[in-house]
């Protein structure tokens, strides 16, 4: 039973485990673990999207627990990963489609060439504490998340870079923050893995004081209960299920099909909101090739719909 709840919320939890980790770490070997690594997903059931580069992990995968867990294990077993901590959550269904193991550069690319190598990152911040911290005034708070994962929902008094990618936060620290009088600045993240790197590149830039949320926000809303939250709103994820609530359950949020992100019930009454195809934050940039494309599956998906109802 995992420890973090009662066998009466065990019980009663959804089917599907989903596992977020990640890990910056000296990992030379990482091409060699991709196809193990892989074929050992698709035979315990798992989906999602694991990452390896020289400097890590970083991973979302879901699927029976069983599987997620000797997909761990098996990360664990190389020894520069045997301390690879997790966050849990859960899923009536699996959230993804299929299974990917990537080999890339970096696990997070941050856009600037002289970012690429984690030195020196901030001071951890364990989920207990983060309220006391962002509650002192002398300390700047900084999302270190897309514009998109922003308006979902954030912390109180936080700043919005309204960065489209990771890759803009070197010019959005250039343009707007100053180590002699921004001294004491905190940052957060979905997972966590976003505000690390962040935090590295500050230091690097001179910033003498830089904390960020350890486990990052999935973590604070495992263990901060929802009466003493400083977070408003749901929380982005990168998967099927869009956000999450405060108890870690699928919110209420669709995906744009036409940029990826979120869809309120707002946007729903935008003239530019069509149903599969675009909302109102990409409505007027979609290609005219990505608009047929999503016009065509929307009719597919409708076609489904009705031959399901006269089933």
């Amino acid at each position: 039973m995992n420890p973090g709840m009662t066998r009466k919320a065990e019980e009663a939890a959804p089917e599907y485990l989903v596992a977020a980790f990640y890990k910056f770490i000296p990992l030379p070997e990482f091409a060699e673990m991709r196809e193990p690594l892989r074929s050992l997903c698709a035979a315990g059931g798992v989906r999602g999207t694991i990452l390896l580069a020289p400097e890590g992990v970083n991973g979302t995968v879901a699927g029976p627990r069983a599987g997620v867990e000797a997909a761990l294990a098996h990360l664990r077993s190389f020894g520069a990963l045997a301390d690879l901590e997790h966050k849990e959550s859960f899923s009536a269904t699996i959230p993804f489609a299929r299974m990917k193991v990537r080999l890339k550069r970096e696990i997070m690319g941050l856009g600037d060439p002289g970012a690429g190598q984690i030195r020196e990152v901030g001071v951890y911040v364990p989920a207990e504490e983060w309220n006391d911290l962002i509650s002192d005034p002398s300390v700047l708070l900084i999302d270190t998340r897309n514009d998109y994962e922003v308006a979902v929902g954030t912390f109180d008094g936080a700043v919005d870079p309204k960065t489209q990618t990771f890759r803009d936060f070197p010019e959005f620290v250039r343009a707007n923050l100053d180590p002699e009088r921004h001294t004491k600045i905190a940052m957060y993240c979905t997972g966590g893995i976003r505000c690390e790197k962040a935090s590295a590149y500050m230091i690097d830039q001179g910033f003498p004081e830089v904390y960020h949320l350890q486990g990052g926000i999935l973590k604070y809303l495992e263990t901060v209960a929802p009466e003493e939250s400083r977070w408003r709103g749901e929380c982005f994820v990168f998967d099927e299920r869009v956000s999450v609530d405060h108890t870690l359950q699928p919110g209420d949020l669709i995906r744009c099909f036409g940029c990826g992100g979120a869809i309120t019930a707002e946007d729903k009454l935008s003239e530019k909101y069509e149903e599969g195809i675009s909302c109102p934050v990409c409505h007027d940039g979609l290609t005219e090739q990505k608009r047929r494309r999503a016009t065509e599956r929307q009719r597919q998906i409708e076609l489904a719909r009705k031959r399901e109802a006269s089933a």
